[in-house]
C-alpha cells in the first residue's frame, strides 16, 4: 500500500500554498468579507448569549482560562472559548452560507482563530490571514464531492469545519507547511457531526460549529508540538472523503487548484432570515404572494418546486414540517417558514417561540403547502424558490425567487451587516452603547493587537 501513496498529497499541496501566503496581501474584497464576517459572528454570539443552549454550553465547560466568551464575563481556555462562541454563533441558524456547499464558515472559523490568537498570537494581521484561509479551505472542501456528505447523513459544516479551523489556526499561528499538513491530518480524526437532530429538533447541530472550532485549535497546537497526522487525510483509502462521503473520487483541484489566487470567500452569503438557507427564497416568494393581496384563507393549496437534495432536511416528513414540534425544528421546516413569511410579512428571531409555532393561521396555511421535485433545480450551485398557489376561486398565482438574497447576486452592504449586528445585540440584551463600543473595536481588530475585553459582558 505504501508504494501506491502519492508522492505529494492533496494536504501537502494545500499546505504549501497556505504557508506561502504573506500577511497583508489579501485582495480588498476578501479583506472586506472577513471584516463583515467578524461583525456578523460577534453579533450572533451576543444574540444567543441568554439562550438555553448557549448557557448549557458555557455551564458544561470546566476549563476556565484567559480567552473571551463573547457576551459573558466568564473566560475559558482557547479551545473552550472557541467551542462556546462557535455554538452560539451557529445557534440561531442566522450565520453566513457558502452557496455551493452548503456550509457555514463564519461560526467555525472566526471563533477558532480569535480564541487561538487571543491566547497564542494576538496579532490582528495574522488573525485576518487565518480567518481568510480557514474560510477558504472550509468552503472549497464542500466543492470536492458536492452533496455527498449531506446525503451520507453528516453535517458538512461539522466535517469540513474541523479541517478549515485547523488550516485557519495554523495560518494565524504561523505554522510551517509540514505542521499544517499534520494539523489537517489530526483534524481528520476529530471531524464528526450527524444530522439526526432533524428528527425532533434536538440541539446538536448548534454545537457542530463550536466542536469544529475547538478541534481546529487542538489539531494545530498538537501539530506545532510535533504530533504527526496522515498526509493523505483527504484522498486516502481511509481518508476524510472515504469516511464521510463514501468515495475517494473527487475534484481535489477545486480545493487546491487556484488556492490563494482566487478567493471563493468573496461570495459568502449573509442570511436575511434566521433559519435554514434553502428555505429562504421560498419565504421571499410567500411574502410577495401576500403582498399581491392574497389572503391566507383564500388559498386552497401551495405547491413548491424543490431540489431533490433538500427534501430530506427541509420537506420530509411533510406533516412534521407543516407542524414542527419545537422552535428549533421549525427552522428547518419550509412549509412552516413559508406560511410564517406569508402571514406575518417576514421571519424574524421571534418566529421560533413556543407561541409562534402554535399560531393557528400559520399552521392552517402550512398544512396546505406541498412540494414536487424539480430535476433541473440548480442546487447546490444556486438556491432558488418557487411557489404556485391555487386559490379557492380556481385561479393560480406563481412567484419565483431566482437566487438567495444576501448572496453573490444581491450581497448585503456593510450598512446591512451593521444593521443586522445592531438588531442581534439588542435581541441579546446589550445596550446601544455596548454595541457601538464593540463595533469600534471590531473596525480596527485586524490592524492591531487583539484585545477582546470589550466583548465581555
Amino acid at each position: 500500500m505504501t508504494s501506491e501513496l502519492p508522492k505529494t498529497s492533496v494536504a501537502e499541496t494545500l499546505a504549501q500554498k497556505i504557508a506561502g501566503l504573506k500577511p497583508g496581501v489579501l485582495p480588498a474584497a476578501t479583506t472586506r468579507k472577513c471584516q463583515d464576517l467578524l461583525i456578523d459572528v460577534v453579533g450572533l454570539c451576543v444574540t444567543a448569549r441568554n439562550q438555553d443552549y448557549a448557557r448549557s454550553a458555557l455551564a458544561g465547560s470546566d476549563d476556565d482560562g484567559p480567552c473571551t466568551v463573547i457576551g459573558h464575563r466568564r473566560m475559558l481556555t482557547a479551545a473552550g472559548a472557541a467551542f462556546v462562541n462557535g455554538t452560539a454563533a451557529h445557534g440561531e441558524d442566522f450565520d453566513d452560507t457558502f452557496e455551493g456547499g452548503p456550509v457555514h464558515a463564519g461560526a467555525v472559523i472566526v471563533p477558532a482563530v480569535l480564541a487561538a490568537c487571543e491566547r497564542h498570537n494576538p496579532d490582528g494581521r495574522m488573525a485576518l490571514t487565518g480567518i481568510a484561509v480557514g474560510t477558504e479551505v472550509l468552503c472549497r472542501l464542500s466543492l470536492v464531492v458536492p452533496k455527498a456528505v449531506h446525503k451520507a447523513g453528516f453535517h458538512p459544516t461539522a466535517i469540513f469545519g474541523a479541517m478549515g479551523a485547523a488550516a485557519g489556526v495554523g495560518a494565524a499561528l504561523g505554522l510551517t507547511a509540514k505542521e499544517i499538513v499534520d494539523a489537517l491530518g489530526i483534524a481528520g480524526s476529530m471531524a464528526g457531526g450527524i444530522i439526526e437532530y432533524l428528527a425532533e429538533g434536538a440541539w446538536t447541530k448548534r454545537l457542530h460549529a463550536g466542536w469544529a472550532a475547538q478541534s481546529g485549535i487542538r489539531a494545530a497546537l498538537l501539530a506545532r508540538q510535533g504530533f504527526v497526522g496522515p498526509r493523505t487525510v483527504f484522498e486516502g483509502v481511509h481518508g476524510l472523503f472515504h469516511g464521510f462521503a463514501h468515495t475517494t473520487n473527487g475534484d481535489y483541484d477545486a480545493l487546491t487548484g487556484d488556492f490563494g489566487a482566487r478567493w471563493v470567500t468573496d461570495t459568502l452569503a449573509f442570511k436575511p432570515y434566521p433559519c435554514g438557507t434553502m428555505a429562504q427564497p421560498y419565504i421571499d416568494c410567500a411574502r410577495r404572494l401576500a403582498a399581491r393581496g392574497v389572503a391566507a384563507e383564500d388559498v386552497e393549496e401551495i405547491v413548491c418546486e424543490v431540489a431533490e437534495g433538500t427534501v430530506h432536511r427541509l420537506w420530509e416528513p411533510l406533516a412534521s414540517k407543516q407542524r414542527p414540534g419545537n422552535g428549533y425544528a421549525a427552522k428547518f421546516a419550509t412549509p412552516y417558514l413559508l406560511a410564517t413569511g406569508f402571514v406575518h410579512g417576514g421571519v424574524g428571531l421571534g418566529a421560533f417561540t413556543e407561541a409562534a409555532i402554535r399560531d393557528a393561521r400559520v399552521l392552517a396555511l402550512a398544512a396546505k403547502v406541498k412540494f414536487v421535485i424539480d430535476p433541473d433545480n440548480p442546487y447546490p450551485n444556486n438556491y432558488t424558490g418557487h411557489v404556485k398557489a391555487t386559490l379557492k376561486d380556481g385561479s393560480v398565482i406563481e412567484e419565483r425567487q431566482p437566487y438567495l438574497r444576501g448572496g453573490a447576486k444581491e450581497p448585503l452592504t456593510r450598512q446591512d451587516v451593521t444593521d443586522k449586528f445592531a438588531l442581534n445585540v439588542e435581541h441579546g440584551g446589550w445596550s446601544k452603547a455596548q454595541g457601538d463600543t464593540a463595533l469600534k473595536l471590531l473596525a480596527g481588530l485586524y490592524q492591531g493587537k487583539i484585545d477582546l475585553g470589550a466583548l465581555r459582558a
